[in-house]
């Protein structure tokens, strides 16, 4: 249910724009977040190769005593075996950090009821990230997921059609601002398709081929279900220093009291009329939202990944300054997340 109001607004009415307009919008967005950007995230990581989250590198450095919140996995047992202290192993930062971007574009992210269109904080987030890791020679490539295939719409049928592998585009990973601004362009004009594309697989593709230790960054709506990009996350985390941007709409987590709604789910073509008026029906959707953003949470957390939310009628770019300072107080205290 939560999933199918989520799309409302897509579907064009007389009088409305069309939203394959939203391609255009995110070129002229595009066009001033590089001056916002720049104003208020630079020199939040001058200087510092140890990219956006903690885990600053993957040589090894000198040992110090372990403190609660540090990862096991980097235990020094010889050091710990000579002093009967537990040690960790510091890492020292790699010079040249590799970051790829997972961005998902699919049907559901066409929708937005506040500020801006969720597609257009996908690619805000994308432009903020690129600013913050290209700087020193890094080099950021990214992965594009736009949709699947074209639905047929089935009425009284409850069970969506199964996911397809959509177009996935490979961006290859480069350093420099002018060929991270083309990378931004090729996001911010990809055309958002109908049907349900598969998450799992857009993410699959920052497995293949195995790279040496970078930072991944997945940016979606989550929407599909857990159980179809749970797995591909956590073998991304065995290697990578995972970030996951969740995209949120307020419509998404309650619904409105504005009469008799109709809801066209885009990734699968299916329509319903919600009676909005109802206060029990808007508690229920309340509650399951609720129930579905606590289980993508929960498989981002058992995944390993650093959890950002990013919602449309909030301000997104203060959010990820607000992100970015706790990632780097926790790191200056020696803990891991």
């Amino acid at each position: 249910m939560a999933r199918a109001a989520a799309v409302t607004s897509t579907t064009p009415r007389p009088g409305e724009p069309d939203p394959l307009a939203a391609t255009n919008r995110s070129g002229a967005v595009l066009s001033r977040l590089q001056l916002l950007v720049t104003r208020k995230l630079d020199g939040l990581l001058q200087g510092d190769y140890a990219g956006l989250l903690p885990g600053p590198g993957s040589e090894a450095g000198e040992s110090r005593e372990y403190r609660p919140g540090d990862d096991v996995r980097r235990m020094d047992w010889p050091v710990t075996a000579r002093t009967t202290t537990p040690h960790v192993r510091r890492t020292v930062a790699d010079r040249e950090l590799e970051t790829w971007l997972a961005v998902d574009l699919s049907a559901s992210l066409d929708f937005g009821t506040g500020r801006w269109l969720k597609r257009d904080v996908v690619i805000a987030a994308a432009a903020a990230i690129t600013h913050l890791t290209v700087r020193g020679g890094n080099r950021i490539g990214a992965v594009v997921g736009s949709g699947g295939d074209v639905p047929v719409p089935r009425r009284g049928r409850r069970e969506p059609p199964p996911a397809g592998p959509g177009r996935l585009v490979r961006l290859p990973a480069r350093s420099g601002r002018k060929e991270a601004q083309g990378m931004l362009r090729a996001i911010a004009g990809t055309e958002i398709r109908p049907g349900r594309g598969d998450l799992g697989a857009l993410i699959d593709m920052l497995n293949r081929p195995p790279r040496r230790r970078g930072v991944a960054v997945v940016i979606s709506d989550f929407l599909a279900p857990p159980a179809q990009w749970a797995r591909p996350l956590r073998k991304l985390r065995v290697r990578q220093d995972l970030l996951a941007i969740e995209v949120v709409d307020p419509r998404e987590l309650e619904l409105p009291d504005v009469g008799v709604l109709p809801v066209v789910d885009p990734e699968t073509g299916e329509l319903h009329e919600v009676q909005t008026a109802d206060p029990s029906l808007r508690h229920r959707y309340a509650a399951a939202a609720a129930a579905q953003r606590a289980e993508i949470s929960a498989a981002l957390r058992a995944a390993g990944a650093a959890h950002l939310r990013l919602r449309t009628d909030r301000d997104w770019l203060l959010d990820m300054v607000r992100f970015v300072a706790a990632q780097r107080h926790a790191r200056t205290r020696g803990t891991t997340r």
